[in-house]
């Protein structure tokens, strides 16, 4: 009698992953390696190389750079740090994964980079890390770090902790990240278009362009790309109220993602928003060029100014903001089922 209630429960449980999608899968043990003469943090799931975390001088924020998926496919662009045949070279301020705003006290974090020349780089602020505080290996990776953002006299307006999460199985890469800004003097985040969390799709993962598209080197060179011309570029967005394309732009949401092929998989990367980030559900700032952001903090431009969303901390008052990036490969993407099982977990957390 209990061997058959046992294998009625196994098939009831296997029915309801079948229905649902969601399949078992073991989780792949993740090593985190912290390298501070060459400034970086490299992060190995199941042995195999995901990202690493840089922090170098030479860049004006922290990012995660490259991401892969499970089989090794890197699915953000080649340009600036290490160009790819075909790459575009506008934005050489998108690089990997990464977290800044484009209006803070006046200053622009997100545009910031070796491209912006001497005499105007006082519009601009730097976010720089002097401290890896914690790494650790295991089934899930935990690296942690704090920064500070600050303008180009090194005057600290922010003190960012953020600490990232790794996880990873056969086919699939999660990262977590949860960021605290505390103000050191008076802040306000100004709505502003550009912002928060940023992504730089891959060549593969752009939209196929409809139109011409201007896109402007860091030398000032314009290259026009002719519609229908690109048979690189075959990535889509979707997210959680149903918006495709283009019309993801702008829109709001608790989760999307961008998908396409890349070689033979089919790879998909969708951001998800947490119910405890201010703003929620986010805005998503998602190009058909490659720029997949999620900004909470965008409102007036999102919404053709009917409403504003002006963020201000007095000092010594914080803000966190989580967020999950969730990157699989093979022979189908993710399913919108799946993404809304793992954000109701998610907005748990």
């Amino acid at each position: 009698m209990m061997i058959n209630t046992l294998k009625k429960t196994g098939l009831m449980i296997a029915s309801i992953a079948f229905a649902t999608g969601v399949a078992a899968q073991k989780s792949e043990p993740v090593k985190v390696v912290e390298s501070k003469k060459e400034r970086k943090v490299d992060v190995f799931i199941g042995g195999k190389p995901f990202t690493s975390f840089l922090y170098p001088d030479s860049l004006e924020k922290p990012v995660l750079y490259p991401l892969r998926t499970a089989n090794g496919t890197v699915v953000t662009r080649g340009f600036p740090l290490d160009p790819k045949p075909g790459d575009p070279t506008d934005h050489p301020h998108h690089i990997g994964l990464w977290f800044n705003f484009e209006n803070l006290n006046g200053l622009d974090f997100w545009n910031n980079s070796y491209a912006i020349h001497k005499e105007k780089k006082n519009l601009y602020g730097w976010i720089r890390t002097d401290k890896v505080l914690e790494t650790k290996s295991g089934t899930t990776g935990v690296l942690a770090y704090h920064a500070n953002w600050t303008n180009q006299q090194k005057d600290v307006i922010l003190e960012e902790t953020t600490r990232f999460e790794f996880s990873g199985t056969a086919n699939q890469r999660i990262i977590d990240r949860i960021t605290t800004l505390k103000a050191s003097v008076d802040a306000t985040f100004t709505d502003a278009k550009d912002g928060l969390l940023g992504l730089r799709l891959a060549h593969d993962l752009q939209m196929p362009a409809t139109e011409d598209q201007k896109f402007t080197d860091d030398k000032g060179n314009v290259t026009i790309v002719k519609a229908g011309t690109d048979k690189v570029a075959n990535g889509n967005y979707l997210t959680s109220a149903g918006k495709t394309g283009n019309d993801a732009w702008s829109s709001r949401g608790v989760w999307c993602k961008v998908y396409g092929k890349m070689g033979a998989d089919s790879v998909s990367i969708a951001i998800i928003d947490h119910p405890q980030n201010p703003n929620y559900p986010t805005f998503w700032h998602a190009r058909g060029y490659g720029l997949f952001a999620a900004n909470p903090l965008g409102e007036k431009i999102f919404t053709n100014g009917k409403s504003a969303k002006n963020l201000h901390l007095n000092k010594g008052e914080a803000v966190t903001f989580r967020f999950r990036v969730v990157i699989s490969n093979g022979g189908q993407t993710i399913s919108s089922g799946q993404l809304n099982e793992m954000a109701a977990e998610y907005g748990k957390k």
